[in-house]
């Protein structure tokens, strides 16, 4: 099959306008696009002929959590069934980490109490699927104060998603470290 169809300039700052409208874009999810018969998915979509649904990501948040060897869990707050979507969490900073301020743990720890704190099986997930995971969410160490652990030699920590310039994994801070704004809470959001 032939196509003589050539886009114009104005019909790509048109494309390009667009994408940037509704953000989410960049030059790998556009490269993606073009190659394959990606963009005839797009066109059968957008002509009726094919359909488009949302998938589903559900999280299980009563499932016991991943137990880094020789560590025990000590708190794991369930939550019962979470589908997964950027818009249901938040990022929460308390007061005391916000304008170049830090935190102790019992301070930060009392503040989470009256908080939604999402657990570290929310961080699993993520980790399985780093593709869902925010762009803004790079430079930032993402605590899941749901689950506390305790190591082998008897310290509490928090396990947190972070960024490591070439991939997503997770990290620990112990909780008696200070707690600053790079270091937000995954909450659920109040929607």
């Amino acid at each position: 099959m032939t196509n003589d169809f050539a886009m114009g300039v104005g019909q790509a700052h048109e494309l390009e306008m667009a994408m940037n409208r509704v953000g989410g874009w960049d030059a790998t999810l556009v490269k993606q696009l073009s190659t394959g018969d990606n963009l005839a998915w797009v066109r059968n979509v957008l002509k009726g002929t094919w359909e488009a649904k949302e998938v589903n990501h559900p999280i299980d948040l009563d499932a016991d959590p991943f137990i880094p060897d020789g560590w025990q869990v000590v708190e794991h707050e369930k939550g019962g069934r979470f589908e997964w979507n950027p818009v249901n969490i938040s990022l929460y900073l308390a007061d005391g980490q916000k304008d170049g301020k830090s935190m102790k743990r019992d301070a930060l720890r009392q503040a989470l109490k009256v908080q939604k704190v999402l657990n570290a099986n929310v961080l699993d997930f993520l980790l399985k699927h780093p593709e869902l995971i925010p762009e803004e969410w790079k430079g930032k160490f993402v605590f899941f104060w749901g689950t506390i652990y305790r190591s082998s030699v008897g310290d509490l920590y928090v396990r947190c998603l972070c960024w490591g310039g070439v991939g997503w994994h997770w990290g620990v801070d112990w909780l008696g470290d200070d707690w600053s704004a790079c270091d937000p809470a995954a909450l659920l959001a109040n929607n």
